[in-house]
């Protein structure tokens, strides 16, 4: 079972008029580290996330996980200095920006939807994209690197997947953490 959780900073409360949200990339398994330095520095941001059950050879533990690995959400006035202070931040890495050198805003409806969702406490299938025929490759544990095919997602973090070795399929369960689009 997975629950939602939603990690912001402060501010979340104050009335921006001129501040556009967007999305930022981030390090790698940095976002809550930059999402705390952001809010150190008085920066609003939302870095929508939820509780998994992760688990290991000898244990299971509840973990939290960002919704959207890699990125988070800041709430900022469209100025350079603003994005500068941003950038300068530990673990921030880019904008999203459609067009080269300026970022480009998230809408405000689709942050106040993403809260509602995330605030819901509603289990999410936070693998959307990954329907029954996608070629998925395996980034975690002793296949790390094989390629098959989701043949079955049994529930929002188990799958299916046929990998063909020698002309035969050999069918296994995977996590979703474990398996990424190929």
């Amino acid at each position: 079972m997975e629950q939602t959780r939603m990690a912001h900073s402060g501010n979340a409360g104050a009335v921006h008029r001129e501040a556009n949200w967007y999305a930022l990339h981030v390090r790698s398994r940095h976002e809550f580290a930059a999402s705390s330095e952001l809010q150190r520095k008085g920066i609003d941001s939302f870095l929508p996330s939820v509780i998994r059950v992760s688990q290991w050879k000898d244990r299971k533990k509840r973990v939290e996980f960002p919704l959207f690995p890699g990125y988070l959400f800041v709430h900022i006035a469209p100025r350079a200095d603003e994005f500068l202070r941003v950038i300068k931040t530990t673990g921030t890495v880019s904008f999203i920006s459609l067009e080269p050198g300026h970022p480009t805003p998230v809408p405000a409806g689709e942050i106040d939807s993403l809260r509602l969702l995330v605030e819901s406490g509603e289990p999410l299938d936070i693998y959307p994209y990954l329907k029954e025929g996608t070629r998925i490759r395996v980034k975690r544990g002793p296949l790390t690197g094989a390629c098959g095919v989701l043949h079955q997602k049994e529930d929002q973090h188990l799958f299916l997947i046929n990998i063909e070795i020698l002309g035969r399929s050999v069918g296994l369960r995977l996590y979703a953490g474990d398996i990424e689009q190929a």
